[in-house]
């Protein structure tokens, strides 16, 4: 089975390095030849992201809910995430994110702001359905710019979340069962 991805990138400026940190984030949680990614650059929808209704923004609102994993990025901005992110998931009605596991993902300058995925991003994600597992990734630029050692750590404990919630899947009750059927796993 291959791993539907899409990486959101809501830092206003194209080909940042926030949307490289996202894409690093993928192909570090992920083994090699497992999924296929795709990267919605939002500053490549800017002039239309305000503009309702717009095929083009709910064919990738589309492709994001039908994403088996999403991994949203954006720059920290005021300790929160863009405006230009939060445009693009104000256009999901609630629960339109449903079962799907999200890893939120900022940077900026230092770690001041080291929080924000976590007490910002997850929430609104959360809110729309998704799954987030564990806490947001803050990736501080001037450490990305050293190596990326703080990315490698962050996303081994995001992936010890991710092995954590899929060793509970065979004792998991099915959403449609009634709490007092048994099932065999």
């Amino acid at each position: 089975m291959t791993v539907g991805v899409t990486v959101v990138v809501g830092n206003p400026k194209p080909m940042s390095r926030t949307r490289e940190i996202a894409e690093r984030v993928v192909d570090k949680v992920l083994q090699p030849g497992t999924y296929t990614c795709t990267v919605i650059d939002l500053a490549d929808y800017a002039d239309e992201i305000f503009r309702w209704p717009s095929q083009r923004l709910d064919a990738l609102n589309n492709a994001v809910a039908d994403s088996d994993l999403v991994v949203v990025a954006s720059p920290t901005y005021k300790a929160a995430y863009t405006g230009l992110l939060k445009a693009f998931l104000d256009r999901y009605s609630s629960n339109a994110l449903a079962g799907v596991v999200v890893i939120p993902v900022h940077t900026g300058a230092d770690l001041s702001h080291s929080m924000a995925p976590t007490v910002t991003l997850a929430p609104l994600l959360m809110e729309l359905g998704a799954v987030v597992p564990g806490r947001g990734l803050y990736i501080p630029i001037s450490e990305w710019a050293r190596g990326g050692q703080v990315l490698d750590e962050m996303v081994a404990e995001c992936i010890d979340s991710i092995t954590r919630l899929a060793r509970l899947s065979p004792a998991c009750r099915l959403a449609a069962e009634s709490p007092d059927e048994v099932v065999e796993a």
